[in-house]
């Protein structure tokens, strides 16, 4: 019989080995798709440069210093400079998992219902649903409103004559509209969708949900298409009904498939097929 010790010992070594291997996964994943993974894969490229060259230049004395006792330890901090929008949303979706915010279906229904007809004059608009992260930085500057959710007065507020048009719409976790006119930031410059480069009605869109756990419905000035910002991604050229089925799974949390849990789990975006359009993306402002 194996000595009792040496079992928790390997137990230990291999509980150590998953963990690794999940904080490697998620750094990974959460940085997919971004400017940051090229960094990281820098960082990463110079942290393996500076290792052999320790073990291979122990004659040449001053470079040997400037590695191991500058650069090596300046990394750590360097580290936390050039990550820290990544380290933020990190711990703002952490943060999140301990309160919960539900959306109701009226309001759905009247958000979909207005971007249909938006769609159909091609008037330009975005409207944000506030989850669970708070997003009291973006509606401070904007103009303050706590309105009921209505197919019409959104159709008003995006028309292009409003003088409150541009930007977007926030609606809040009571299902009221709380702010419009707000600035969202913006997607990095080099964002593209099927080659083509984001608009910045888009790019707001996806910046606001790299940034939060927010979702942002977008209706585009040029096309006419209407799309979903979640996560970081775009899912373009989306009609009513689709419209309707992706924020009802989104934010009524509808009960899914298991295959569908375990996608969510695992972090995989999963959308209907047929879903994200080929059609280009617009550069309207």
């Amino acid at each position: 019989m194996p000595n009792q010790d040496v079992i928790v010992k390997y137990l230990f070594y291999s509980v150590d080995f998953v963990i690794i291997w999940a904080m490697i996964y998620w750094v990974l994943y959460f940085l997919r798709g971004t400017r940051s993974a090229n960094v990281l894969f820098g960082v990463i490229a110079v942290l393996l440069t500076a290792t052999i060259a320790v073990d291979y230049v122990e004659r040449l004395t001053v470079l040997r210093f400037l590695l191991i006792e500058c650069l090596i330890p300046s990394l750590g901090i360097a580290i936390l400079v050039i990550f820290q929008p990544e380290f933020r949303r990190a711990f703002a979706q952490a943060g999140s998992l301990f309160v919960s915010n539900r959306t109701g279906q009226e309001t759905i229904d009247q958000v979909t219902e207005a971007a249909a007809q938006l769609s159909i004059t091609r008037t330009g608009a975005i409207i944000v649903f506030e989850r669970n992260i708070g997003l009291t930085d973006t509606t401070r500057s904007a103009v303050s409103l706590d309105a009921r959710v209505d197919s019409l007065l959104l159709q008003s507020i995006f028309y292009p004559n409003s003088p409150l048009h541009d930007c977007a719409v926030v609606i809040g976790k009571n299902n009221r509209i709380v702010a419009a006119h707000a600035v969202l930031p913006l997607a990095e410059e080099d964002y593209f969708v099927n080659g083509k480069r984001l608009g910045t009605r888009h790019r707001a869109a996806v910046g606001i949900s790299q940034e939060t756990d927010a979702v942002a419905v977008v209706v585009s000035e040029e096309t006419g298409l209407i799309s979903l910002a979640k996560k970081g991604r775009l899912i373009r050229g989306l009609n009513t009904e689709e419209l309707r089925f992706q924020l009802s799974t989104i934010l009524l949390e509808r009960k899914k498939a298991p295959w569908k849990r375990l996608g969510k789990a695992s972090g995989l975006e999963l959308e209907k097929p047929d879903e994200a359009a080929e059609a280009g993306t617009d550069g309207e402002a």
